[in-house]
């Protein structure tokens, strides 16, 4: 059997706000968009008393056997919604480790909706969301790649037709562990986005808000602040904003032009950092 590609798209935060938190997990809204990035998934079913996955690729290194993947997998069987089906998966990724860009949790999200699109499993929708939420908090936001928005009631509002950026990702040599930058939300924002809109992803609307958590992680990794400082005055951009809990820094721009000519800039200043140019989807 042929292997069948899937293309696992980044998750960028156009803007992020921490409102609360229930027990142990932290409640929040965001603005979400897709960027060209993929990691790219080879999928397909073998003849074997177990699965088989591998990762390749820039930022394979630091994948352990356990991850997003794995544990998708296990939960399924633990379901029996396989039905003793067995695959081989191997995954480049080109999408950076720790980085807010959810690259594992897309990985997830994009091989349960192959399952479900191929009719490999068969799955209510109430179950779908409880699949995800054992995996992780924001794979469900994978199942759909497309413009989105998070509310605070932790519903979710899609918008197929919505304003597209060319972007600029730079990310320095070091990430962000979520669950400690999470650890030090000490402040709430008052929810802002419970009335989803259009309009919400124009620049105007855009860049009056933020991220939360960006104050968090300058504060531990200063060199992030620079960064941010370094492309808000010297690439003239829409607006700078790191995705996620960090450590990628994600630079908005109008024009192809614009965005390249960032990226020449940045790369003379900072030789030794990944950076590469994208635009929403």
């Amino acid at each position: 059997m042929v292997f069948n590609k899937v293309k696992s798209y980044a998750k960028i935060n156009l803007a992020l706000n921490v409102t609360g938190r229930i027990l142990l997990q932290h409640k929040i809204e965001s603005i979400i968009a897709f960027a060209s990035l993929h990691d790219v998934i080879l999928i397909k079913r073998i003849k074997s008393n177990k699965h088989n996955i591998s990762f390749t690729g820039k930022f394979s290194n630091k994948i352990g056997d356990k991850n997003t993947v794995s544990k998708l997998l296990e939960i399924l069987d633990k379901k029996n919604i396989l039905k003793n089906k067995k695959f081989r998966i191997k995954i480049k990724k080109n999408i950076p480790f720790k980085a807010g860009l959810g690259g594992g949790s897309m990985n997830a999200a994009n091989i349960l909706k192959y399952f479900i699109e191929k009719r490999v499993v068969k799955i209510k929708k109430k179950d779908i969301s409880k699949i995800c939420k054992l995996v992780g908090s924001d794979v469900i936001l994978g199942l759909n790649s497309c413009n989105s928005i998070l509310t605070s009631k932790n519903q979710i509002k899609y918008f197929n037709y919505s304003e597209k950026y060319y972007i600029l990702m730079v990310k320095p040599d070091f990430g962000c562990s979520t669950k400690k930058i999470f650890s030090k939300v000490r402040k709430f924002n008052k929810p802002y986005l419970n009335q989803p809109h259009k309009r919400m992803f124009h620049m105007t609307f855009l860049k009056k808000l933020g991220n939360s958590l960006e104050a968090i992680a300058f504060n531990k990794y200063p060199k992030l602040e620079k960064i941010k400082l370094y492309l808000e005055n010297i690439t003239d951009p829409i607006f700078v904003r790191m995705s996620g809990s960090g450590s990628v820094l994600v630079g908005y721009y109008q024009s192809k032009k614009r965005c390249e000519n960032a990226k020449k800039k940045f790369k003379r200043k900072y030789k030794n950092y990944w950076c590469i140019t994208s635009k929403t989807i």
